[in-house]
């Protein structure tokens, strides 16, 4: 729900065993660009998965150091497509920072639907709990 009411189109179940021929028939093939940004491995399988013949699949998210990729070199290269890392997005906080700032006042960027749970600093185990079972989408420490 918080996906379409941001500006999703539309919305698939990872766990869903169709989901990358259900995606892949929704987008005539697969998606030109795919953004993983979940720290989860099998998301990323699934990212590069549903990217098409010459498209570009990005991951910013960072799995444990012990999670492997592994895709087909065959695939790289024979459908022309795209692994790229990125850290941080390639952002310049000093440049970057103040349009965030006014994108957010101008409401183009929807912080506040997308902020979670607060917790305190007491709180921080719970808090990766949450982060490590999937059921938190945001969280704020305060101290």
């Amino acid at each position: 729900d918080l996906a379409m009411s941001v500006g999703a189109d539309a919305t698939y179940n990872s766990k869903d065993p169709d989901c990358v021929d259900r995606i892949k028939k929704d987008t005539n093939g697969g998606v030109d660009y795919c953004f993983d940004m979940s720290g989860v491995g099998k998301a990323l399988e699934l990212s590069w998965l549903i990217t098409k013949r010459g498209g570009v699949t990005v991951t910013a998210g960072l799995p444990h150091p012990r999670e492997q990729l592994s895709i087909s070199p065959v695939t790289l290269v024979g459908e022309e497509r795209t692994l790229k890392g990125s850290y941080l997005g390639g952002g310049v906080p000093l440049r970057d920072v103040p349009r965030y700032i006014n994108m957010y006042r101008a409401g183009l960027l929807p912080v506040d639907r997308l902020k979670g749970e607060r917790l305190s600093l007491e709180e921080i185990n719970k808090g990766f709990d949450a982060l490590e079972s999937g059921s938190a989408l945001r969280q704020m420490v305060v101290f």
